[in-house]
């Protein structure tokens, strides 16, 4: 017996930026992106000089890596749960990553960690890894439980 629902996976947009509205400069327009597997995350360069790419070995096992060229749009297909660091090659030591968290899998954090990622790019990450294992822990929904 097969089940006629199927699972619907979703196209996330980030777009790269110069100047986000806050003012922060060379930054992705999310930085802690939440995915599921199957989920597709689109790179847009919406201002030149960007690209964005993973990191050597800060990625779930069995996640295959991705460079994208500068100024052009890339695509990450996410096919494992886990944390996958990004950065835009060029400005990361000035800050510019993200993080993706898909599902609630933040078991590979110390490996991100102890990626190399230079300057306000490393302190950025340490600070998202960190946002990711709190979100993670947060406790149910007491409503949702019953006495």
């Amino acid at each position: 017996m097969s089940s006629a629902a199927s699972a619907v996976a979703d196209i996330i947009e980030v777009e790269m930026l110069n100047r986000n509205d806050a003012g922060e400069r060379m930054v992705f327009s999310q930085e802690l992106i939440r995915a599921e597997v199957g989920d597709t995350i689109r790179f847009i360069p919406t201002d030149k000089s960007h690209n964005a790419q993973s990191v050597r070995d800060a990625l779930p096992e069995g996640q295959e890596a991705f460079r994208g060229r500068l100024n052009e749009a890339v695509e990450y297909v996410v096919t494992e749960a886990g944390l996958t660091a990004v950065v835009c090659l060029p400005h990361q030591s000035m800050g510019m990553v993200a993080l993706v968290v898909v599902g609630d899998d933040v078991s590979n954090a110390e490996q991100i960690l102890d990626a190399r990622i230079p300057g306000k790019g490393g302190d950025k990450i340490e600070a998202l890894v960190e946002e990711a294992r709190a979100m993670v822990a947060e406790p149910v929904n007491e409503a949702d439980q019953t006495s």
